[in-house]
C-alpha cells in the first residue's frame, strides 16, 4: 500500500547508497599484535594516591607498579589490605584505602559471586585482600587435606589468616558442599 500511495503521488523511491569497499589487511601496514601477549596494560588506581586515574604498566606488572605509576599512596594511606604482590591484568581498578563499591571485585570487575573456597584456584584466592602466593597455597592444602571447607570460619585454622584478615574476605568468600 505504501508503494502505491508513493507511485500515486509521484514521490521517488530513495536511492541506495553505493556499497563499501571491503577491508583489506595490509600485512607490511601495521605490526601483529596478538592479544595473548599485550604490549601494555591500562589500570585504573583510584583512592589515597597521589594521581588517581589510569595508568600504563607492562604486562607481569604488580600492584605495587600500578601504585608506582599513580604517583605512590598519599601519606597515611593504609596498604595493609592490597596484595601489591599480585600481578595486574588489563582492565582492572585498584582500590587504595578506600571501600570497594558494591557489586566490584577485588580487581575491579563486577562481583557475579563470592568466590567458592572449595573450587577457588591460587591465582582467584590471591585477589583476596591480604591473602598472597603463600597464604593461597596454605589455603588450597588445607582444602586438600580436610576434603575441603564446610564453613568460611575455617579459614581462621589456615596458617596465616587471622581474625582481622578474615573480616577482610569474609564477605567476598562462600563454601559449597565439601568434596
Amino acid at each position: 500500500m505504501t508503494a502505491a500511495v508513493l507511485l500515486m503521488s509521484g514521490a521517488r523511491t530513495p536511492e541506495l547508497p553505493p556499497p563499501l569497499p571491503l577491508a583489506v589487511h595490509h600485512a607490511a601496514a601495521s605490526p601483529t599484535v596478538t592479544a595473548t601477549t599485550p604490549r601494555t596494560l591500562v589500570v585504573s588506581v583510584v583512592g589515597k594516591v597521589a594521581e588517581p586515574g589510569l595508568v600504563t604498566v607492562t604486562p607481569g606488572a604488580r600492584v605495587a607498579d600500578a601504585l608506582a605509576a599513580a604517583g605512590g599512596a598519599v601519606t597515611g594511606a593504609n596498604l595493609a589490605t592490597i596484595n601489591l604482590a599480585r600481578k595486574l591484568s588489563d582492565g582492572e581498578q585498584i582500590y587504595v584505602d578506600i571501600p570497594i563499591p558494591p557489586g566490584m571485585a577485588a580487581g575491579g570487575q563486577a562481583a557475579s559471586s563470592r568466590l567458592d573456597l572449595n573450587t577457588a584456584t591460587a591465582a582467584q584466592l590471591e585477589e583476596l585482600p591480604g591473602v598472597g602466593e603463600v597464604t593461597a597455597q596454605r589455603i588450597l592444602e588445607w582444602r586438600a587435606d580436610h576434603g575441603g571447607f564446610t564453613s568460611v570460619d575455617q579459614l581462621l585454622d589456615v596458617s596465616g589468616i587471622g581474625d582481622t584478615r578474615l573480616a577482610d574476605i569474609r564477605g567476598r568468600v562462600t563454601v559449597s558442599a565439601a568434596g
